[in-house]
């Protein structure tokens, strides 16, 4: 925290804040030598604002000077001083004294040192590579190793137990922020109607203060020239957020230290998640590889580019009337690039992608154990207090089960169970208001294809340049893209304010409570949001669409959208790198130049003539604030990326490696914002991700339905190794071994031009060209076969491989999975040891200093008890 050199006060002078004498002076006097500042408010002097509101300014005078009033009666102590740059600004410095610290650390159970650890580490086998991974480890002569100590819940009436060296250093500057801002939440500024108004974020957001925040301990840019300083701002600027810092592990401890466990936690778990990656790109680039040097293999592709073959089969329109025939060897590139991704290789990277996610979520589980233990969180459940929100709708009294004892709760069974109620419904709606825009932009592809087939070119031999690269599917895609990705953006902002209110509405007890509840909430939104269009063009586009001669219709108006002619597969591969590679970019750009954009705005607003030299608490309030959700839309982010890298991975093997090169760009960026760019976060405890893990074992589990339902439905792998054990030769095919040859022509129905069906009862294609047949994507009987139009035996064999293919895969994979996960234990066997070991000593610790003292007190009660003895028994003289 900011430090300051504090100046002796008048003895005559009052402690109490006098708002209508407030100090211009750029270091705030005191009555003591030397103190911390644990929290800056900040607020407008209405003297000085130039507004008509007398009535309302006073009110928010009378409130703060109530809440002030408070605060100070509750033990801090408070110091005002005037900007240096706006003289209707004032600060407010806030300063918790030992007594005052010592109180509500044992009231919110933290854990403080009773003596240092003394267990020793085991060596590891990667010791003897430490020569290769020392250039990738933060220098530990610039940041030094944290000690480690056997802690316990603070006591007052144990003090003597703890380890208390120094009183101004046994409370960290985060601990002494947790603790002012848990009691800056609870102080109440207003009773009315019985009703306790209070809390320092409802003041903040009606604008009696305009900011609440601790301080950063230094500049970024350059250490404090104070001996007392710490500089861990400038050190985790040097060591972790500067880009030549980007190879190096991140500083985990000085990161909790000085952010707290919430922010440490997240990148500790984006940090893991990133290294796992490695694997899984490297696989992925692998199996592309192997696509990759085997497209000239790739028979079918060279028979869609043969013009003795494809340049010769004749395909049907795709739609009623405008749509043209068009050559199958116009689809040439499209084949050649399918070649890269419907591979073999794409079947082994998805099985692989399968028990990969398993690993990294078994592995994370035992990496999250080890830093529950060594940051002290393994009993924060226990520990987490209530919201002060839902402390003031505490108005029932009900009869605790448990201790038999009267308690206050904000609501009974039924209210709650009415809330429940509201709340879900309101989630549905939402939900289904976002399924309701997917199935507009689907109803606009299909209207729109029929424009661009009827504007854009109809050069049937594909020579036209134009044609070639803007095809009807692509224009109709992209434009779809764009109105769906300004529909997502709408309705984010939109959803974002209602799944806050929502919450609020359910009332969680805890801050763990509430985050998952919203977490909850918004991924949900998200899931529909970011995957829908991926979910129709995998499992829906193009496969309900019938026949040329008798078509598949939407609502009896929009006929059916078909694939692109290269296959679904190749347009989902698509859909996933605009998705993934725009949302990584515009991400990337937003977090860097926002903040550094109204950084700028807001300096350039306060500096005027002269240069002047700002106090810390000034520096700090013109940045920006980084918001309670502000962690949770990183994890969001990321937990959308870990879909996209899971769920359709088996379209596109490159997807590990474009998140890799994301995460390790987004830790950089992160580090960066959270160091020059923002306010100090008030330091958080956590024990975990919270609702985000339960959210990823979701995800790994619907990833093998997704991958392996795309591998049999969405690519035609399955129909080609159908054909090449089973159509390519006798009795089928006529071939007199094995191959892939033929394929393309076996998978191409007929169909007779003149069966069209019209309302005017007229070929409404005679005007395209003179064609008495065409071809379609389907496995049908052809035109005069008894049972003309209808699915052959070659379609029946197909599905029948498919869903064998989907159960034999999800049967392999599910039992790896489960088996990986009972053969990896959550904690490992060293970390609870460690944990017993701590708590065997640590009780042991408390046990022998507490009957130290009762020995003491019990020989000091027996020597006066003899003592008294004595002087009875002794004579007395007359």
């Amino acid at each position: 925290m900011g430090i300051s050199s504090w100046k002796t006060l008048n003895r005559q002078s009052s402690p109490v804040l006098d708002h209508w004498k407030v100090s211009r002076i750029s270091e705030p006097r005191s009555f003591d030598g030397q103190r911390r500042i644990d929290f800056v408010l900040v607020y407008e002097d209405e003297s000085r604002k130039e507004t008509n509101k007398k009535g309302s300014n006073e009110k928010q005078r009378r409130k703060r000077r109530a809440y002030e009033s408070n605060l100070i009666c509750d033990g801090l102590q408070l110091e005002a001083t005037r900007s240096l740059l706006d003289d209707k600004l004032v600060f407010v410095k806030v300063h918790a004294p030992w007594e005052v610290l010592c109180t509500y650390a044992e009231i919110m159970h933290i854990k403080l040192p009773l003596k240092p650890n003394d267990l020793k580490t085991r060596s590891s086998a990667f010791d003897n590579f430490n020569w290769f991974t020392k250039v990738l480890q933060v220098d530990e002569s610039i940041i030094k190793p944290e000690q480690e100590f056997f802690t316990a819940p603070f006591e007052k009436n144990r003090m003597n137990d703890f380890y208390i060296q120094d009183r101004d250093t046994f409370f960290n500057p985060a601990t002494r922020s947790r603790i002012v801002y848990f009691i800056l939440s609870r102080i109440k500024y207003q009773v009315r109607d019985n009703v306790k108004k209070f809390g320092i974020n409802k003041l903040v957001s009606s604008g009696i203060y305009k900011a609440a925040f601790p301080l950063h301990d230094c500049s970024f840019s350059s250490p404090s020239e104070d001996l007392s300083c710490p500089n861990e701002r400038y050190l985790l600027y040097r060591e972790w957020a500067h880009p030549r810092s980007i190879y190096k592990k991140q500083p985990l401890d000085l990161i909790r230290k000085y952010y707290g466990e919430k922010i440490g936690i997240y990148f500790a778990w984006l940090g893991y998640y990133t290294q796992m990656l490695l694997l899984a790109a490297v696989v992925g680039v692998a199996c592309f590889l192997y696509g990759y040097f085997n497209q000239n293999n790739c028979t079918w592709s060279k028979e869609v580019c043969d013009p003795d073959i494809g340049g010769k089969i004749i395909m049907c329109p795709q739609c009623d009337k405008l749509c043209p025939f068009w050559k199958l060897n116009i689809t040439c590139e499209s084949s050649k690039k399918l070649c890269l991704f419907d591979s073999f290789g794409t079947l082994v990277f998805a099985v692989f992608m399968g028990v990969w996610v398993t690993l990294f979520l078994e592995f994370w589980k035992r990496r999250q154990a080890e830093l529950e233990y060594e940051w002290d969180t393994v009993e924060l459940q226990q520990e987490e207090q209530a919201r002060p929100e839902y402390e003031a709708r505490c108005t029932h009294v009900v009869i605790n089960e448990i201790t038999q004892e009267e308690e206050r709760i904000p609501f009974t069974t039924w209210g709650k169970c009415i809330r429940i109620t509201l709340c879900a419904s309101a989630v549905f709606f939402w939900i289904l208001l976002i399924i309701a825009s997917v199935i507009g932009i689907i109803v606009y592809r299909l209207s729109v294809f029929i424009v661009f087939s009827a504007k854009l070119p109809k050069n049937l031999n594909g020579t036209d340049p134009i044609q070639k690269y803007l095809t009807p599917q692509m224009a109709t895609s992209i434009t779809a893209s764009l109105i769906s990705f300004i529909i997502i953006m709408i309705l984010n902002t939109i959803y974002e304010k209602v799944a806050i209110m929502i919450t609020n509405f359910e009332l969680p007890r805890t801050q763990t409570d509430y985050e998952n509840s919203l977490t909850m909430k918004m991924f949900l939104f998200q899931f529909v949001n970011y995957y829908s269009s991926c979910f129709y063009i995998a499992f829906f586009k193009g496969k309900f669409v019938g026949y040329p001669g008798d078509p598949v219709y939407w609502l009896g108006k929009y006929r059916n959208e078909e694939c692109d002619p290269g296959g679904c597969l190749l347009e989902l591969t698509t859909q996933l790198i605009i998705i993934m590679g725009g949302k990584a970019i515009w991400n990337n750009i937003q977090e860097v130049l926002l903040p550094w954009v109204m950084n700028l705005i807001g300096r350039c607003r306060t500096v005027s003539g002269a240069e002047k030299k700002t106090p810390r608490w000034e520096q700090d309030y013109h940045l920006q604030p980084m918001g309670k959700l502000g962690l949770f839309y990183e994890y969001l982010e990321m937990i959308i990326q870990f879909g996209f890298v899971t769920l359709f991975v088996a379209s596109f093997p490159l997807a590990p490696l474009l998140a890799l090169v994301n995460n390790i760009l987004e830790i950089r960026v992160d580090a960066w914002k959270l160091t020059t760019q923002y306010r100090r976060m008030v330091p958080e405890k956590a024990q975990d991700i919270g609702a985000w893990q339960p959210i990823m074992q979701g995800i790994a589990i619907l990833a093998v339905v997704t991958n392996a339902m795309i591998i049999a439905f969405t690519s035609d792998m399955i129909p080609r190794l159908v054909y090449y054990w089973s159509f390519s030769i006798p009795p089928y095919g006529d071939h007199p071994h094995y191959t892939m040859e033929g394929y393309i022509n076996n998978t191409l129905s007929y169909f007779n031009v003149a069966d069209f069906k019209s309302k005017s009862k007229e070929n409404p294609y005679t005007e395209l060209g003179d064609y008495t047949a065409c071809r379609y994507r389907d496995f049908r009987y052809p035109p005069g076969h008894p049972q003309e139009y209808k699915h052959n035996i070659y379609y029946w064999h197909v599905i029948a491989a498919k869903l064998a293919f989907i159960i034999v895969m999800e049967h392999i994979i599910y039992s790896v999975k489960f088996f990986i996960s009972y053969a990896i234990p959550d904690v490992s066997k060293s970390t609870k040891s460690k944990i017993r070991r701590e708590k065997y000593l640590t009780q042991k610790l408390l046990h022998e200093n507490h009957l130290k003292d009762m020995t003491k007190n019990m020989g000091v009660i027996a020597e006066r008890m003899i003592a008294v003895v004595d002087n009875n028994l002794r004579p007395k003289s007359d």
